[in-house]
């Protein structure tokens, strides 16, 4: 009997989206060793991979690097399934979804800085909704929603004119992906 191995062979576009990843990941875990100021806010800069990738890519493209970058870099800080993971899961899943609609509304409206506010608040909007779920069923939860509702606008904003000025400078071509 002979050993039969699986080859799988790995497009230049996998590449890409790979080190698109890595690149989300490494911000991600930069991030994870700056101060907050309140549990659970943070600035978000893995975001703007994403949300370049968006642009760039298409949603799938960007799908794919937000949750590899969520997976992965829970896996390397220890947090994988742990209530933190499951919180930023959640709003990356409700970003997304928030994404994919909001690609078709009118650019001349909505460009990367609205988009990344959108994003943002919906984040906000699934970890405050899966706290209360699961974690802490008490109605004062709704009490944080201005402060993280603040916090998502800034730094919605902030990341949005970050990943406007890196389309406008054309500082990030790489080859386009395919979109199937």
């Amino acid at each position: 009997m002979t050993a039969s191995t699986i080859k799988l062979l790995a497009t230049p576009d996998d590449h890409r989206l790979a080190m698109l990843a890595a690149l989300g990941i490494a911000l991600a875990l930069a991030e994870s060793v700056l101060p907050s100021p309140l549990p659970g806010i943070k600035p978000g800069i893995a975001n703007i991979v994403t949300l370049v990738v968006l642009y760039r890519y298409g949603w799938r493209a960007a799908a794919w690097v937000s949750l590899l970058r969520v997976v992965a870099s829970s896996l390397m800080l220890g947090s994988f399934l742990s209530p933190g993971f499951v919180l930023g899961f959640a709003g990356a899943a409700a970003s997304l979804m928030v994404l994919a609609p909001a690609t078709k509304l009118p650019p001349r409206w909505f460009g990367p800085v609205s988009l990344s506010v959108l994003a943002a608040f919906a984040h906000i909007f699934a970890q405050l909704s899966v706290a209360y779920l699961w974690f802490i069923p008490h109605a004062g939860i709704v009490l944080l929603a201005p402060v993280f509702s603040a916090a998502a606008l800034l730094f919605g904003s902030v990341n949005g004119w970050v990943v406007s000025s890196i389309l406008n400078n054309n500082s990030f071509t790489p080859a386009r992906l395919s979109t199937s």
